[in-house]
């Protein structure tokens, strides 16, 4: 996996870079930018950084893409899109993280390119072995906990999520619910990290919100 400033990264430290994982909602904008928002999650430590948009047009979000990516280059921290794959390709992004439903995942590997890192997320360990068979790099699992930020999300229970870590070689990241009051449930089910939506990005001070869960995470995975 190559990295948009060149950089090779190995298994490992793909890995790594999983701890803590800031997946943005302009939901929780209020009177400060998107771009704002990630600088502080990014100062407070973030280690990979999924730029998520539902409603934006395609040149609005092209364009909100290369300044957050220049962002995250600065902080060298992954930067992948969530879905849109196309897009991801034509910023040259670090990669795409994409779900069941929105296109195959062998296709997804083929258009981004073996250099590139490949998300996908699974709810059970057959879809978990799957999807790192066909060319998954790393698999978000959730929700782990009750979550506002989406409505049709099922549940995964912890048994499962531990289940589908011991299923696969690759990087595991839980997602759904996460706070700093429940991450320590997750202690021992073996993901490598935590993706995290409204914990940082709904809190009055994201940087102080990040540092505080990147230290939990660090004591817990």
């Amino acid at each position: 996996m190559k990295l948009s400033n060149g950089k090779k990264m190995s298994l490992a430290e793909l890995e790594k870079s999983l701890l803590l994982y800031a997946v943005t909602d302009r939901a929780w904008t209020k009177d400060v930018s998107l771009y704002e928002q990630v600088e502080q999650t990014l100062k407070g430590g973030t280690t990979f950084v999924q730029l998520r948009e539902k409603d934006l047009s395609y040149e609005d979000f092209l364009q909100e893409g290369k300044e957050i990516q220049e962002l995250c280059k600065k902080y060298q921290v992954p930067f992948v899109i969530n879905d849109n794959v196309q897009l991801a390709k034509e910023l040259d992004a670090d990669g795409v993280h994409i779900g069941q439903d929105d296109m195959k995942i062998c296709d997804a590997r083929n258009l981004i390119g073996s250099n590139k890192i490949l998300g996908v997320s699974v709810q059970t360990v057959e879809d978990a072995i799957f999807a790192e068979k066909e060319g998954a790099d790393y698999l978000g699992v959730g929700a782990v906990f009750s979550t506002s930020t989406k409505l049709d999300a099922v549940d995964v229970s912890y048994q499962m999520l531990k289940e589908i870590c011991a299923a696969v070689k690759i990087p595991v990241v839980a997602i759904g619910g996460i706070n700093k009051n429940n991450m320590l449930d997750l202690q021992n089910s073996g993901i490598c990290g935590v993706a995290v939506v409204s914990a940082i990005f709904a809190e009055d001070d994201i940087e102080k919100a990040t540092i505080d869960l990147l230290k939990i995470a660090q004591s817990v995975f």
